[in-house]
Formats: C-alpha cells, sequence, structure tokens
C-alpha cells in the first residue's frame, strides 16, 4: 500500500465529521436564533461564540492557512508528471478546500466577520500554548516559522509570540519568496520543494488544530479539528517517506 493510499481513510473520517459538523452548527445556529426557554423542559439555548473567541478565531485562521495548502497543491500539479504527488496534491486541496468552506460557513451561520477588525491572526491562542494534551504526540518541535521573542525569552510556535513575516501569517505557512521558488521550480525540485513546504504547513496545521480541540467551545468544531489532526499527522508521516524516495528530508 502506498503512503498516499493510507490516509484515504482519515479522509473519509474527515469528511464525514466535516459534513455532520456544519449540520450541527446549523442546528445549532437556528436554535440560537429561535431563543431556547431556561425553565422547565427546555434546554438551554446554543450560545453563538464571540468574535475574539477561539472558535472563531480557529476558523478564521484556518481558512486562511488551508487556502495557501490549497494554492500550493495546485501548483505543483502543473508542475510535475510525478502521479504520486499529483494524488497527494489532489487530496490535500479538496480535503483543505472543503473544509476552509466549513469553516467559513461557521462564520456566516455565526454571523461573525471573516477578517476581525484588531484581532490578530492566532491572537486566540496565547503565545507559547501548543496544544498537547488535545491528541496524539508533539509536533511543535522544529515547526517552521518559529521565531524567537523577546516576551518569551524563547521560541514561539503560536499565539501573540509569532512575528508574521513576508506574506507567512502563521507558523508553518510558506512566504512570498518560497511560493516564487515553487512557482519558478518543476520535477524533481518541484516535487521536493513542495513536500518540504507542505511539511512545515502541516505542522502549523496541527498544533493550530490541537489548539482548537483543547480551546474551542463549541463541540463540533473540537472534533473536526481533532480530526484535522490525525489526517495531517497520516500525511506528515507519508510525506517523510516521499522525501526519502527522493533523496531529501523535511527541513529543519
Amino acid at each position: 500500500m502506498t503512503p498516499v493510499r493510507r490516509v484515504r481513510g482519515v479522509r473519509r473520517t474527515v469528511g464525514s465529521v466535516a459534513a455532520l459538523a456544519l449540520l450541527c452548527a446549523a442546528a445549532a445556529t437556528a436554535a440560537s436564533a429561535h431563543g431556547g426557554g431556561s425553565g422547565p423542559g427546555h434546554a438551554a439555548a446554543p450560545h453563538t461564540p464571540a468574535v475574539d473567541s477561539a472558535d472563531a478565531g480557529f476558523a478564521r485562521d484556518m481558512a486562511v492557512h488551508h487556502q495557501q495548502a490549497v494554492e500550493m497543491s495546485f501548483l505543483v500539479r502543473d508542475r510535475t508528471r510525478d502521479e504520486e504527488v499529483r494524488r497527494l496534491a489532489y487530496d490535500i486541496a479538496n480535503t483543505q478546500a472543503n473544509q476552509r468552506g466549513m469553516l467559513l460557513g461557521w462564520l456566516d451561520l455565526w454571523e461573525l466577520p471573516k477578517t476581525a477588525a484588531g484581532q490578530e491572526p492566532m491572537g486566540w491562542m496565547p503565545a507559547g500554548h501548543e496544544g498537547h494534551s488535545a491528541a496524539g504526540p508533539d509536533t511543535t518541535a522544529g515547526m517552521a516559522g518559529m521565531t524567537p521573542t523577546a516576551e518569551s525569552g524563547g521560541t514561539a510556535g503560536a499565539g501573540a509570540g509569532y512575528r508574521p513575516h513576508d506574506g507567512s501569517l502563521m507558523p508553518g505557512m510558506a512566504t512570498r519568496t518560497e511560493l516564487a521558488r515553487l512557482r519558478d521550480a518543476s520535477g524533481r525540485a518541484a516535487e521536493v520543494l513542495y513536500l518540504q513546504l507542505m511539511t512545515d504547513h502541516h505542522k502549523g496545521g496541527v498544533d493550530m488544530a490541537r489548539g482548537c480541540a483543547e480551546l474551542c467551545a463549541v463541540p463540533v468544531e473540537r472534533r473536526l479539528a481533532r480530526g484535522m489532526v490525525q489526517a495531517q499527522q497520516s500525511e506528515l508521516d507519508a510525506m517523510a517517506g516521499m522525501l526519502a524516495a527522493r533523496g531529501a528530508a523535511p527541513r529543519p
């Protein structure tokens, strides 16, 4: 079984969770809009997340994070004929485009803005918070885009400690310079660069999803975040094998 095929069962699970999450979010929003009595025989009405909540922040930020993954995946599909890389890129683009639509749909259902004035990227996730307890082993060590900060006295991989630079708004995101390199590459060079950039991207995404799984209040959003961790961890394993087959490795 190829590395790419191993992740497809996980993808089907995440897709099912995503569909259920959107339906549940719609039901919860409708219930909240119509109000629910707090007296005997009535369930408490669900609360719409606040604009500065972890739920809203994760939906906004992961939508942006996913959009870059979709962009990089389409770029590499036009720059290589390798079917293994093209299948992986198609799977990532399809899954993350669907999840992005769902995240933006939640913001619409909650009647919250897709961009919030005064809300910095990752502001919902405190500096130094790594979401270790949410699911699986720690993958934050060696995350791309970490920047030493005076406030933390060390390396911050998320939240207020991250300093956006060269178009990289959040941990793991590629810079404009790196995207330009991917556009100019072809063949094996494009494959290796894509796999390295997407590995960094997934590490940042896993850290964000773990943060939501621990900090978000909406149960279906937490379940979706846990599904993202599982799926992207599987893809990280697959990409490590694909890089090794090409005589390369993830970036330090």
